[in-house]
């Protein structure tokens, strides 16, 4: 998978790549601190599974040979090594009838760590992963965002995505 350097928004500061199998530990300690931000939004909706580090490595590892994922890392390029400061996963999709969704990419998770965030790199990710999914010939990318997210929903408003659906969870053991 080629990402076009074009999505260097500030070549001295911030590249994006495909994630690759040296990228794995990095990856699941990020994707773990993604699923405790969303479990500290709403634990009951957001679960919270044992050893969330080793899971996603393992997942990642096989998603990194799925072709319809797509595993993407951005890069401050400033240090020596490259450090990560956030990755994006997303899927290409067919037809789901219970979604009601034609083929599409589903972009499932994107991340910025807190220290690198305002540098570009979630816009870059994304930027990356619109012009795979245009290169596939899929019409759109659809995304859930957890409620309190406000930053990220601001950002993907930005980059041209809408407001679709509501999620609405009802805890039936209240």
């Amino acid at each position: 998978m080629t990402v076009p350097l074009a999505f260097n928004l500030d070549p001295e500061t911030i590249r994006v790549r495909a994630a690759t199998g040296e990228d794995l530990d990095a990856l699941g300690a990020m994707a773990a601190d993604l699923v405790r931000q969303h479990h500290a939004y709403d634990q009951r909706r957001f679960v919270l599974p044992r050893d969330v580090e080793r899971g996603y490595r393992e997942w990642f590892g096989r998603e990194l040979k799925n072709a319809d994922a797509v595993l993407l890392v951005a890069e401050l390029t400033n240090t020596d090594p490259p450090t990560l400061a956030g990755y994006l996963y997303g899927r290409m999709e067919g037809r789901d009838w219970n979604l009601l969704l034609d083929r599409h990419a589903a972009l499932h998770d994107i991340l910025v760590l807190p220290d690198a965030r305002g540098h570009g790199a979630g816009e870059a990710l994304i930027r990356a992963f619109q012009s795979l999914v245009r290169e596939r010939g899929l019409p759109r990318i659809v995304l859930h965002s957890a409620s309190p997210n406000a930053g990220a929903q601001r950002l993907f408003a930005k980059l041209g995505f809408r407001p679709t659906m509501v999620e609405m969870t009802c805890e039936i053991d209240d």
